[in-house]
Order: structure tokens, then C-alpha cells, then sequence
């Protein structure tokens, strides 16, 4: 019987899924909007919620918590610099998830995290410089 016992394991060990949840984290402060299975979306929002409200609290000891949870400096600052900032006035629901349909290869159900006031232009904005028809050609 699985009284009281809540999360899902992902069919992962502990140090997988810690690793997993990190990531899922660190995608979702550098583009404000993953795309992942329905299951990893629902384990992802409390975790990256309880790291918002750190970073809304400051002081150097959460900074040092939050670090430990996400693992990326430049996250980190973007963290407790702009998304503190923008969600100061709210007192929770920083995310949402949205189904997305189910995947085609293996008809896992998909969804979309996203912040709920994200800033658009962050989505995609490490896939490299676009290059122009003439660029192409010179490669």
C-alpha cells in the first residue's frame, strides 16, 4: 500500500530523478517554457515553485539553497534577480501546465510547463545565431 507516500518515482533512482528534476528546473528558468511528458511536468512544478519562493525570500542562505537545486550560476542570478522581482506580488501559482497532446513514438502524454507571466523571447534563445542566405552559402 502507498499511504502517504507522494511523488512519483519516473521510473528512476533517487539520484536520476534528482539530476532529471535539476535540468527540468534549469530549461525552465533559461526558456520560461519546456515542453516534457505530463508526469515529469506535474513532479516539476512544486519543485521549481518552492525555488521561486526562494529566490523571493533572498538573503545568502537561500541563494546557497538554490544553488545546490539548480546547479547553474547563470540561472541562479536570473532566478533571484528578474524572476523574484516579476513574481513579488503573487503569493503562488508561478506556473502552469497544459497538455499537449500525446507523442507519436511511443504515445507518452506530453505537456507544456510554462511561467505564468514569461517573458516570450526567452523561449529557444540558446539555439544559436540565424544565419541569412548569403552566410549559408559562404559556410
Amino acid at each position: 500500500m502507498r499511504h502517504k507516500l507522494s511523488g512519483r518515482k519516473l521510473q528512476r533512482k533517487s539520484g536520476h530523478r534528482a539530476a532529471l528534476l535539476r535540468n527540468l528546473a534549469t530549461a525552465l528558468v533559461k526558456h520560461e517554457q519546456i515542453l516534457t511528458t505530463t508526469p515529469k511536468a506535474k513532479e516539476l512544478r512544486p519543485y521549481f515553485e518552492k525555488l521561486i519562493t526562494l529566490a523571493k525570500r533572498g538573503g545568502l542562505s537561500n541563494r546557497r539553497l538554490a544553488m545546490s537545486r539548480l546547479g547553474d550560476e547563470t540561472q541562479l542570478k536570473k532566478l533571484f534577480d528578474v524572476l523574484a522581482e516579476r513574481y513579488s506580488d503573487r503569493d503562488g501559482g508561478y506556473t502552469r501546465v497544459i497538455k499537449a497532446g500525446i507523442r507519436g513514438s511511443d504515445a507518452a502524454p506530453m505537456a507544456i510547463i510554462e511561467l505564468v507571466d514569461r517573458d516570450v523571447d526567452a523561449k529557444g534563445q540558446d539555439s544559436g545565431p540565424v544565419m541569412n542566405e548569403e552566410e549559408f552559402e559562404d559556410a
